[in-house]
């Protein structure tokens, strides 16, 4: 049974740091791929953040602030999160699926259950 736990999540001030945790169960982070999205107060449709297999892929509007990485030794992904915004607000929902790194969130099969980040001005 596949189980993705994320964590670190809170709330922070504009221009600080903060680090995202998703500890995998059930699969291989890295030969399985891992992605991190986000859905704004707004229920809008999740957004693609940032993704990781063989390479990293990030969304346009957190390339250059966000660092996705595995530990594999720990089996969890990780989000570092620098310059952070007001519009980085969000839940942040850590998912897995066999091989697809793109920013399309149906093609993931597995998905934790969301960490809040909360970024004021």
């Amino acid at each position: 049974q596949v189980q993705l736990v994320e964590s670190g999540g809170g709330a922070v001030q504009a221009g600080d740091s903060l680090r995202l945790s998703c500890a995998a169960s059930g699969l291989t982070a890295g030969s399985d791929a891992m992605a991190w999205f986000r859905q704004g107060l707004s229920g809008s449709d999740r957004e693609f953040v940032a993704s990781i297999r063989w390479s990293a892929h990030y969304g346009d509007s957190v390339k250059d602030r966000f660092t996705i990485s595995i530990d594999k030794a720990k089996n969890t992904v990780f989000l570092q999160m620098s310059s952070l915004k007001p519009e980085d607000t969000a839940v942040y929902y850590c998912a897995a699926s066999s091989y697809y790194t793109g920013y399309m969130q149906e093609k993931y099969t597995y998905w934790g259950q969301g960490t809040q980040v909360t970024v004021s001005s």
